[in-house]
């Protein structure tokens, strides 16, 4: 992901969740310089992103999100298998995750990719209705 991203990205977070990202969050991660990727199509169209943190012997996956006129390819699986891959090139032990409970799609995709339910955020993300509970999820990475 570069700064040119930037509005795509923030244009794709904003069609596929209620209460997006800002376009400032997206830059502050890459002025942060955290695992900023993107996936295009072959007309260079923006088609999912995703950001992951690393540190201190473990990554966080902060953000992976599909274009919604494009899910349902895989694109999110071969995004997130690559933040897996970074962080296992970065050494990282684990890495974690939280998901929305009311996001069964995204929570099946990382149970399949081996990740693992390992606790509650309570009141952690906004929602039409007050707060939502995030589930933590992580999967360790093996050296």
């Amino acid at each position: 992901m570069r700064e040119e991203d930037v509005a795509a990205v923030a244009a794709i977070e904003a069609q596929a969740y209620v209460f997006p990202w800002t376009a400032g969050l997206f830059r502050d991660c890459l002025v942060a310089g955290y695992s900023a990727w993107v996936l295009e199509a072959e007309d260079a169209t923006l088609q999912a992103y995703a950001i992951l943190a690393v540190g201190a012997d473990e990554a966080h996956l902060l953000n992976l999100c599909v274009d919604p006129s494009r899910q349902g390819r895989g694109l999110g699986r071969r995004l997130l298998q690559r933040m897996v891959e970074l962080a296992r090139w970065h050494r990282a032990g684990r890495i974690f995750l939280e998901v929305r409970p009311s996001n069964p799609a995204a929570i099946a995709l990382y149970r399949s990719e081996g990740f693992i339910e390992i606790g509650r955020r309570p009141r952690y993300y906004p929602a039409r209705d007050g707060r939502e509970d995030a589930i933590v999820m992580a999967l360790d990475l093996p050296s």
